[in-house]
C-alpha cells in the first residue's frame, strides 16, 4: 500500500497506468525488475507524448506563428518544472541534454579547456558507471591530468577517511554518483561536497539512479553540478537534464554550438546567447523535454517520500527473500540502499540464471551493468541485478525468488 494524501491507496491503481504491465513475455505475465535500465511509462506521459505530435507539434523558439509560441511556452515550462523539482535557483540553471551521458561528457569537454592542465588531479570513486569514469580518464589522457579514485569496503560503502586524503592542492573536480546503479550505495553527498568546498573544489553529482526514488534538492546538497536521464524517471529516452551552478556555467566555454545557440551570426564574429541556450544547440527532444515534465508531475503527484518509503519496503522483503536461497550473495550491502539487488550463485554465471528467469516472464539485468572496475574489485565477472520500483509487488518478488530457485536447480 501507498499512503497519498491521507488515503491508502493500493499498489495496483499504479499499475493500471503502465500499458506494458499487462503485457505476457514467453506466454507468462512480465515482472519487470529492470528499472534501472530504464523505467516503464505510465500513460500520462504516453499521453502528453502522443498529444504533443497530434495537437502541438511545431520547433521551438523565434516563430511567430501560434503552434510554435505554444510550443515554446510549453517547453520552457517543463524547464521550470524541472528547476522546481530538483530546487534549483532559477530555471536558466537548467540545462536540457539527450542524458547523463551527454550531461557529464559537456561538462568533462569545457570544464577541461579551461580548468585542467597537466599534474592537475580529478577524483572519481571505485563505484561509477563508465559514462562517469570514460569521460574523465580521455580528459586526463588529453591533459596529461591523473585520475584518482576513492575505494570501497566490502559492503559496498565508501571510504571517506581514504577520500579525505586523496584532497589535495591538485584536485580541480570530484565526479560522484549519487546512488550506485549496481550497489544501491546511496552515497553521503553532503559531507562529500562540504569536504571538497572547504577546499574549493567543485563536485559534479551523477545522480541517474537517484532522481527516481528519492527527493533530490541541489541546493541543500550544494552539488555544483548534478546530471540524470528521463527515462529512469518514467519519462521517453533521448532527454536528460545537467543542472549547473550558475556561476559555473557562465565560466564554461560553448560545448557545441549551431542554431539556437546564438544571438547574431556573421563571417567575421558571432555573438552567442546567454545560459541555457548557449548549451543548447540545434532542435531540441521537444516531446523528450514536454514528456519528462509530465513524468515530473506523475509522481510528484504521488510524492517521492511515499515512493521511497515502499520501495524500502520491497527491498527489504526481497533481500530477505533472496536471502533465504541457499549459496546465493548479495553484492552491496550498504546501510543507506536504494531499490537495487544484484546478487550471485554459487557456481552459476550470471547470464544462465537470466535466460531462465526470462522464459519465466521475469525481466533482471545481467552483466557487469557498467561497472567493470566495480566487478574487478569483487572478482566477478557480473551480478544478477533486481532493480525495483514502485509498480513492483511483493508477489512479484515471491515469483522471482521462486525462479531463482528453479534456475539454481536446473543449472546444477
Amino acid at each position: 500500500m501507498i499512503t497519498v494524501k491521507n488515503s491508502a491507496i493500493s499498489i495496483l491503481d499504479f499499475r493500471k497506468d503502465f500499458p506494458i504491465l499487462s503485457k505476457q513475455v514467453n506466454g507468462k505475465p512480465l515482472i519487470y525488475f529492470d528499472s534501472g535500465a530504464t523505467a516503464q511509462k505510465p500513460k500520462q506521459v504516453i499521453n502528453a507524448i502522443t498529444n504533443y505530435y497530434s495537437q502541438q507539434n511545431a520547433n521551438i523558439h523565434r516563430g511567430v506563428h501560434t503552434l510554435s509560441q505554444e510550443i515554446t511556452t510549453a517547453y520552457e515550462n517543463a524547464r521550470i518544472t524541472v528547476q522546481k523539482h530538483i530546487n534549483a535557483k532559477y530555471s536558466h540553471e537548467i540545462i536540457f541534454t539527450n542524458g547523463t551521458t551527454e550531461s557529464i561528457n559537456l561538462v568533462a569537454s569545457t570544464f577541461g579547456k579551461i580548468f585542467i592542465n597537466a599534474g592537475d588531479e580529478i577524483i572519481v570513486s571505485e563505484m561509477e558507471h563508465h559514462s562517469n569514469i570514460l569521460p574523465w580518464q580521455q580528459l586526463c589522457e588529453e591533459k596529461k591530468a591523473i585520475l584518482k579514485v576513492i575505494p570501497i569496503n566490502d559492503k559496498g560503502e565508501l571510504l571517506l577517511d581514504e577520500y579525505k586524503q586523496l584532497l589535495s592542492p591538485k584536485t580541480r573536480l570530484i565526479a560522484i554518483t549519487h546512488v550506485s546503479n549496481t550497489l544501491g550505495t546511496v552515497n553521503p553527498l553532503k559531507e562529500i561536497i562540504s569536504l571538497a568546498h572547504t577546499k574549493n573544489i567543485p563536485v559534479l553529482v551523477d545522480g541517474a539512479q537517484a532522481i527516481p526514488h528519492m527527493n533530490v534538492d541541489v541546493q541543500d546538497l550544494d552539488a555544483d553540478f548534478y546530471c540524470f536521464s528521463g527515462h529512469k524517471v518514467y519519462a521517453p529516452t533521448g532527454v536528460g537534464i545537467l543542472y549547473g551552478k550558475e556561476r559555473w556555467l557562465r565560466k564554461l566555454p560553448n560545448y557545441q554550438v549551431g542554431g539556437g545557440t546564438i544571438k547574431t551570426v556573421s563571417f567575421t564574429k558571432t555573438e552567442y546567447a546567454d545560459i541555457p541556450l548557449r548549451f543548447e544547440a540545434g532542435t531540441p527532444h521537444i516531446e523528450g523535454g514536454i514528456g519528462l515534465a509530465s513524468a515530473i508531475d506523475y509522481i510528484n503527484a504521488i510524492g517521492l517520500g511515499n515512493i521511497s518509503s515502499y520501495e524500502h519496503e520491497l527491498t527489504q522483503y526481497a533481500t530477505e527473500k533472496l536471502l533465504a536461497i541457499d549459496g546465493l550473495k548479495i553484492i552491496g550491502n550498504s546501510i543507506n540502499k536504494a531499490s537495487v539487488i544484484s546478487f550471485v550463485l554459487d557456481g552459476i554465471h550470471p547470464y544462465d540464471i537470466g535466460v531462465i528467469l526470462d522464459q519465466l516472464g521475469i525481466a533482471v539485468r545481467t552483466g557487469h551493468h557498467c561497472t567493470q572496475p566495480l566487478m574487478d574489485k569483487y572478482k566477478i565477472p557480473g551480478t544478477i541485478r533486481a532493480s525495483l520500483a514502485f509498480y513492483n509487488t511483493k508477489e512479484e518478488i515471491d515469483a522471482l525468488v521462486k525462479g531463482v530457485i528453479k534456475a539454481k536447480q536446473m543449472l546444477k
